[in-house]
C-alpha cells in the first residue's frame, strides 16, 4: 500500500469513529460538548464544504454577462471588475497582490474584452493602480466583486464564489519559514461555462 492510500485508509478510518461518537453524543443530548470539541471555526468550514452541494453554474456569455444559472440570476459588475475576476479565474492555483504587476499584460487584455469601447489610456491607468501594491484599489475591487456575489448567494456559498484569501507555509533549505497569502477564486472550474471562449452552439442563458 503506498504512502497517499495509507493515508486516506487511516482517514476513512478515523472519519467511521468520529461518526460513532459523534452519534453517541447526540443520543445523550450533549451537543455542547460535540461543539467545544469541534469548534466554531470547523463547524463554519463544514458549512462551507457543505455548499459545494448546492453550487451554481458560473456562465460567462458571449457579450460578457456573469450569470448564475442555476440560480437564474445575472451577477451585476462593472467591466473591470469583471476583467478582474477573470483573471483569477484563469488562476486556480492564486495570486499574490503584490505579484500582480507580472499579470499586468494579461489583465489589460482582459479589460480590452470586457471594455471594448474603453479609452486604452484609461485602460492602462486603471490597471497601473490595480497591479501597484502601494494602491489600495484592488482591495476596493475585490470588496465590490465580494458585494456582487453577496446579493445573490448566502454566506457559505459566497466562499467560493468570492477572491478570497488562502495562506500557505513554506520552507526553505535553512528550515526558515515564510508564507504566501494568496487570493484565489475556490469555485471548482469545472462548474465554470466560458461561451465566450466556444464559438459552438451552446445552451441558452436567460436573463
Amino acid at each position: 500500500m503506498d504512502t497517499t492510500e495509507n493515508i486516506n485508509t487511516q482517514a476513512e478510518d478515523m472519519a467511521r469513529e468520529l461518526r460513532s461518537l459523534v452519534a453517541r453524543l447526540e443520543q445523550a443530548g450533549r451537543y455542547d460538548l460535540m461543539l467545544r470539541a469541534i469548534s466554531v471555526p470547523v463547524v463554519e468550514r463544514l458549512r462551507i464544504e457543505a455548499a459545494r452541494a448546492k453550487l451554481s453554474r458560473l456562465v460567462i456569455t458571449r457579450d460578457m454577462r456573469f450569470v448564475l444559472k442555476d440560480y437564474a440570476k445575472e451577477v451585476t459588475m462593472t467591466p473591470v471588475h469583471k476583467a478582474l475576476y477573470l483573471l483569477f479565474l484563469n488562476h486556480p492555483e492564486g495570486i499574490e497582490f503584490k505579484d500582480l504587476c507580472d499579470y499586468r499584460d494579461e489583465l489589460k487584455s482582459l479589460y480590452r474584452m470586457t471594455a471594448p469601447a474603453t479609452d486604452p489610456a484609461k485602460i492602462c491607468e486603471t490597471v497601473n493602480r490595480l497591479t501597484d501594491p502601494t494602491d489600495n484599489a484592488i482591495n476596493e475591487k475585490c470588496s465590490r466583486i465580494k458585494a456582487a456575489f453577496a446579493c445573490l448567494t448566502d454566506e457559505y456559498t459566497l466562499d467560493y464564489y468570492m477572491i478570497s484569501s488562502h495562506t500557505t507555509r513554506h520552507f526553505n533549505s535553512s528550515e526558515r519559514v515564510w508564507f504566501k497569502r494568496l487570493k484565489l477564486i475556490t469555485l471548482p472550474r469545472n462548474l465554470v461555462i466560458r461561451e465566450y471562449e466556444d464559438g459552438e452552439n451552446k445552451e441558452s442563458v436567460t436573463r
